[in-house]
């Protein structure tokens, strides 16, 4: 009995006139049937090496899958490298061509050797022409979430007021121990540096005043709304980031809800309810280091410092603080929400929109607190 001769499932004919190529790929050119994909793959390269023009006809393949495209992409990378003139005919298979094309644009996302050749001043030069765009981006971002406010009221269903307690669990509760902390060192670092200053003209007795305006009108607004920025504004950047490139976003407005109002406002809701507690808590704590390092380190008794700072206390250093707590917030929200939203691609995406988020959120925080000293300082508060 004659042994059978298996019929390749996958097979690659060549019709070469001159130094052009016609490549027709005929068969099924999937995972099942690799083997034989291989082997055409091999057999073709030493034919093609010696054209110049190479022309991919689809019409005969009769089925391809990932395994089947990553090969023929992989010949069609080579023959590119090569100096191969590759034109494939998308009409005669759309759907092989549109597979083939994916991979083959994986292949090719090396132009980063490129920019990284670029020198820095260009770079600077192209960031700065890009800023306008950014520009007006953030604005109309800001400008869609101040329209998106009044219609959550006027309709409070569409806004996701479910997952407002975890929100405010998260910032607040959980983020307490980080934001007094860092309120309370930087206390005892205005404490120690008021008296090495101070103690040098004997003016000790002013450090309870110093403690209590730097850290109520500059510095309790500013570090707690860093600390939070760093914390709950990368935590909330990349959970909506993430919810982006897994298309969450896209379903939810296939079923009819604006992100913004569903995910945007409970979020901003809850960084402003929260920030301007967490500054008052911040704010005592800071007022028992400074009174921790003044007591330690010179002889004032503590009952003089505890009534230094209560007359230091005035009702202007409160507002300013409570003024600035909640737009310190309020840019933290824009900001993470902005560029959460804002992300495309996979993992790495929201990698970057996450670091991107906690340094434009910092710089908003410390732009918007100085834009406020300014204001204060003009009004003469």
């Amino acid at each position: 009995m004659p042994p059978r001769t298996e019929k390749p499932f996958a097979a690659i004919s060549i019709d070469r006139q001159g130094d052009h190529a016609r490549m027709v790929p005929a068969g099924l050119f999937d995972l099942t049937n690799v083997a034989s994909v291989v082997r055409a793959v091999q057999e073709l390269q030493p034919s093609l090496a010696q054209c110049r023009s190479v022309e991919v006809d689809l019409a005969r393949v009769d089925r391809i899958d990932g395994a089947g495209a990553v090969l023929l992409a992989r010949l069609l990378d080579q023959l590119d490298v090569s100096g191969h003139s590759i034109r494939l005919l998308e009409k005669s298979n759309p759907e092989a061509a549109r597979l083939i094309a994916l991979y083959r644009g994986r292949q090719h996302s090396a132009p980063a050797a490129h920019a990284s050749s670029e020198s820095v001043l260009s770079r600077i030069g192209a960031g700065f022409l890009q800023m306008p765009a950014k520009m007006g981006k953030a604005l109309d971002f800001t400008g869609r979430c101040a329209v998106a406010v009044p219609k959550a009221v006027a309709a409070p269903r569409s806004v996701d007021w479910h997952s407002l307690p975890k929100l405010l669990q998260d910032i607040g509760a959980d983020g307490l121990v980080v934001t007094g902390a860092a309120n309370l060192l930087v206390g005892l670092i205005i404490g120690l540096l008021g008296v090495s200053q101070l103690g040098r003209f004997g003016a000790v007795a002013f450090v309870p005043e110093l403690v209590v305006v730097a850290q109520f009108r500059e510095l309790g607004p500013l570090v707690t709304a860093i600390v939070v920025a760093g914390r709950s504004g990368a935590g909330l950047a990349s959970e909506l980031a993430t919810m982006k490139v897994s298309e969450e976003i896209d379903a939810l407005r296939s079923m009819g809800f604006d992100p913004l109002r569903w995910l945007v406002v409970p979020r901003c809701i809850a960084l402003v309810a929260v920030v301007p507690l967490l500054t008052w808590i911040g704010n005592v704590l800071a007022l028992f280091g400074g009174f921790l390092a003044t007591t330690a380190v010179t002889d004032m008794p503590p009952r003089a410092y505890l009534q230094s700072t209560a007359q230091a206390i005035t009702f202007g250093h409160l507002m300013e603080g409570l003024i600035k707590s909640p737009f310190l917030a309020l840019a933290i929200g824009l900001i993470a929400c902005g560029q959460g939203l804002a992300a495309q691609g996979g993992a790495a995406a929201v990698g970057a929109r996450t670091t991107r988020a906690v340094v434009l959120a910092i710089l908003g925080v410390i732009v918007t607190n100085a834009l406020f000293t300014l204001i204060f300082t003009l009004l003469g508060v």
